[in-house]
């Protein structure tokens, strides 16, 4: 293994765990609202399951989209840049932490004091965290996911 392959595989690592963290709180945002108001509004679970899904890709995008907006881009274009940066890492997150939500019995239903629906909620995410960093690690070294925004940071 060259030094270039040494300095470049941690620091993809890197990118990947922290374009993981910033889709994860759009995530986690959308996902709790979408799961709160479901909940709080006796909604069955796939409306509710539906609104978070929803929540979390409206959350996600507006996250990735603030910076890149910030570096002066119109937002038709941030649109574009967000939808290339975050779709894939979103729609894994959301697949994982869904299914894990619906799979363990009775947490949809514990309703809002339960610490079930609680505890599913924050263990499907860490779980959904834990399998999209991979995903993430693997786009950004194509050149694709959140390596798309990189040329907005300063």
């Amino acid at each position: 293994m060259s030094h270039h392959d040494m300095t470049t595989a941690p620091s993809l690592w890197r990118q990947a765990v922290s374009a993981t963290l910033h889709c994860l709180t759009g995530c986690a945002i959308g996902e709790v609202l979408g799961m709160v108001i479901g909940t709080a509004l006796g909604w069955g679970n796939l409306a509710t399951v539906v609104l978070s899904i929803a929540l979390a890709f409206a959350f996600g995008y507006s996250l990735a989209m603030r910076p890149v907006l910030r570096a002066g881009l119109a937002l038709p274009a941030a649109l574009a840049v967000a939808f290339a940066s975050d779709t894939v890492s979103i729609s894994v997150m959301e697949l994982v932490d869904n299914a894990f939500v619906v799979a363990i019995p009775g947490a949809m239903d514990a309703g809002l004091a339960s610490g079930l629906f609680w505890g599913t909620l924050v263990a499907s995410l860490a779980i959904a965290f834990v399998l999209t960093v991979p995903v993430n690690r693997w786009l950004i070294a194509r050149g694709r996911g959140h390596a798309v925004m990189h040329q907005y940071h300063h």
